[in-house]
């Protein structure tokens, strides 16, 4: 039996944040290449070892926004996570739930998951970290919302994105989509379940950012973007700067793992919004 606990699904509404935001795609564990590109984004990133926190220094006024899937496959999910939360607590970044992260947190829960999916490096990664260190990821990851309006409804940001009638909805069933993104039931000669693609049909006002399917490059389509651009597949790590629509990108130091889904190549011939 896992211990019970209150699973808040929530999405979190901050209309009066503007930005500039760097809103950053799946890490799974790439810590250094996380490190490098807040470097890059003007971030003064330094490790206290008397609290053991990182103390972080924003450039003017930004904050960072992670889409989620901070864990799994990569070398270093645990500083990774240390390094969010930390950024969290001082108010300097917001994340998403992604799927991994919530494997994980079920896991830490004591559920019945499968850990495979690069979940048994997390596992084995955490093994050396106090209780107080996991009873802090537990708690973080139990509170992540699973998509985050912000710029008085300009701009949404979940792991798997979201179709706009759902924006600001909060069910069981729109939590699965932010998390997982719409499947259509049936699976692919791999047995993974074939997605569908959302985005192609999308006509909202709001810029939606997600990651969750690996992409070449980032393109916009309708108003949305995935900036997942696979860094621990041997890709890169993506930030896109909000209101600027700015991309930057730090390349993966090695392919920690193998994709078993291949990278997306969008035709380009979408147009990009003009940021309003």
């Amino acid at each position: 039996m896992g211990e019970k606990v209150n699973h808040t699904f929530f999405n979190l509404e901050l209309p009066e944040e503007h930005g500039p935001f760097h809103v950053i795609g799946d890490v799974h564990g790439c810590f250094n290449e996380l490190l490098e590109l807040l470097e890059c984004l003007g971030y003064d990133v330094r490790f206290d070892k008397e609290s053991s926190k990182y103390d972080v220094v924003p450039p003017d006024g930004a904050k960072v926004i992670f889409v989620g899937d901070l864990v799994d496959r990569g070398p270093n999910s645990p500083e990774v996570l240390r390094l969010v939360m930390d950024m969290a607590e001082a108010g300097l970044a917001y994340c998403v739930s992604g799927n991994h992260d919530d494997k994980l947190l079920r896991m830490l829960l004591g559920r019945n998951v499968q850990v495979r999916h690069g979940l048994e490096l997390t596992k084995a990664q955490l093994e050396p970290y106090d209780a107080v260190f996991r009873e802090r990821v537990k708690h973080f990851l139990s509170n992540l919302p699973h998509h985050i309006i912000l710029d008085e409804g300009r701009l949404v940001v979940a792991h798997a994105g979201l179709e706009e009638r759902l924006h600001g909805h909060n069910t069981k069933g729109v939590r699965e989509l932010c998390l997982y993104g719409p499947t259509s039931g049936e699976t692919d000669n791999k047995g993974l379940p074939i997605r569908l693609d959302w985005a192609a049909e999308y006509c909202g006002k709001a810029v939606v950012i997600y990651g969750h399917t690996p992409v070449h490059e980032p393109s916009w389509r309708n108003n949305t973007i995935n900036i997942d651009t696979g860094c621990v597949f041997g890709g890169t790590l993506t930030a896109l700067t909000y209101p600027e629509h700015k991309l930057t990108s730090v390349e993966s130091y090695q392919t920690y793992a193998e994709s078993v889904r291949p990278f997306i190549r969008y035709q380009h011939h979408h147009h990009h919004p003009s940021p309003s």
